[in-house]
């Protein structure tokens, strides 16, 4: 975790082939929400498609080196002390060749916050 204490998983599930569920729970009192921004503070984006560079990391049990990144939508302002628990659904794919591709859909309650599809390399 780059971020020490920012997030805890609190359930995971594999819901199909290569399909995923996971819960966790966003520590608000962290100091990155000092910064961004005092008195509002939002869910950095560098700092969700970090989250989720981990979480494929737990689930391919591999080091991950980001590779791409398209239709990265933020549909949603993640404030963490109304809605520290986020869920989010990975579709995680792995090629021949060491690549990870991974379909993102976060959401907060029935709120869609985040949609993401990325390619990682194994390293």
């Amino acid at each position: 975790m780059v971020l020490k204490d920012f997030y805890k998983v609190l359930s995971e599930e594999e819901t199909g082939d290569a399909k995923y569920n996971i819960r966790i729970l966003v520590n608000a009192n962290h100091d990155v929400f000092k910064g961004h921004f005092p008195g509002n503070p939002i869910m950095p984006g560098v700092c969700m498609i970090q989250i989720i560079k981990e979480l494929t990391e737990s689930i391919t049990k591999s080091t991950l080196m980001i590779q791409t990144l398209t239709n990265v939508k933020f549909m949603a302002l993640i404030n963490p002390e109304t809605n520290p628990e986020l869920r989010l659904e990975l579709d995680v794919t792995t090629t021949d060749d060491d690549l990870v591709k991974v379909k993102n859909t976060t959401y907060f309650n029935d709120t869609v916050a985040l949609k993401l599809s990325n390619v990682y390399k194994k390293i």
